[in-house]
Order: structure tokens, then C-alpha cells, then sequence
């Protein structure tokens, strides 16, 4: 497996994952997707996809916190991973690999938020250096159901 950056021919393949993130229902408060919508705004992050013999297996991107200058060193994390290859060691190579481009990019800080129950997901996140650094309790609404949300934070030298 390797890591390359998200191409517009990616576009397919990529909701499609996504789409499984949302039927799993532990890695995304959306319910739908509008793919218009999803593809202009991942466009607007750093993006990468993970290859997996000749096809995506997974995607990640770093979005941007705030358009405030002095946030422009922070980027929130997230990462999806095909059903078929998880666990796999994919998802961990996608991580380093956005941790290796922020920390060369003079981004400071990443976060990720992640529902509690998605223990895998907070396992990877710390082995790589993401500290738990809050809870927000019943932050929105899923399926009908209040949900909380870890927020875990990876600082680098750059500070």
C-alpha cells in the first residue's frame, strides 16, 4: 500500500468509502450525502488517498479550523478506510503520512473528533502522538440519538 494525493478521477471511489463511513455509523455524524457538496468541499483540504493494488482503499484529509490567520497552522484530521482493509495497518500508513506533510507544512496542530465508541480509530490516533484533550458531551444528534465526541489534539516542535 502507498499513499499519493486525491485526484479529481478519484472522485467516485472516494464517496463510495465515505458512503461506508456513513453506514457504519461510528465515523460520521452525517446521515446522507449530497456528493456535490462533499466533492467542492474536500476540495478546498489537503487530500491524500491510500493505494491499495491499483485501487483506493482509503482517504484522508486536512481541513482547515478557521480562515483566521492565526489558526492557519491547525488543521482537523479525518480518515476513512474501505470496510475490506481495515485493520490492515492502511489506516495508520494514511495517518503518517499526513503527520509527516503537516509537520514539513508549518501546521502546528492537528485534531481529530472522534465518537467515543470508535476505539480502533482512538488507538491509531494515539500511537501516533494524538493526546485526549476533551469530551463534548452530547454535541449533536445521530440517528435520533445524542452523541459525545473525543477531541484529541497532536502538537509538533514548530510551537
Amino acid at each position: 500500500m502507498y499513499v499519493r494525493w486525491m485526484k479529481e478521477e478519484d472522485r467516485l471511489q472516494v464517496i463510495e468509502i465515505y458512503r461506508q463511513g456513513i453506514e457504519d455509523r461510528n465515523a460520521t455524524f452525517e446521515t446522507t450525502i449530497d456528493s456535490d457538496a462533499f466533492w467542492n468541499a474536500i476540495t478546498q483540504c489537503e487530500r491524500f488517498v491510500l493505494i491499495k493494488e491499483d485501487s483506493i482503499v482509503g482517504w484522508g484529509k486536512l481541513s482547515r479550523i478557521s480562515e483566521r490567520t492565526v489558526y492557519s497552522g491547525i488543521r482537523e484530521v479525518s480518515i476513512y478506510v474501505e470496510r475490506s482493509v481495515r485493520r490492515k495497518g492502511g489506516g495508520r500508513l494514511l495517518l503518517e503520512t499526513m503527520v509527516h506533510f503537516a509537520d514539513t507544512q508549518g501546521i502546528w496542530t492537528l485534531q481529530s473528533q472522534l465518537f467515543p465508541e470508535n476505539e480502533a480509530s482512538r488507538r491509531l490516533h494515539e500511537r501516533l502522538g494524538f493526546e485526549l484533550v476533551g469530551r463534548r458531551r452530547a454535541i449533536a444528534r445521530h440517528h435520533g440519538v445524542w452523541r459525545d465526541v473525543l477531541l484529541l489534539e497532536r502538537r509538533n516542535d514548530l510551537r
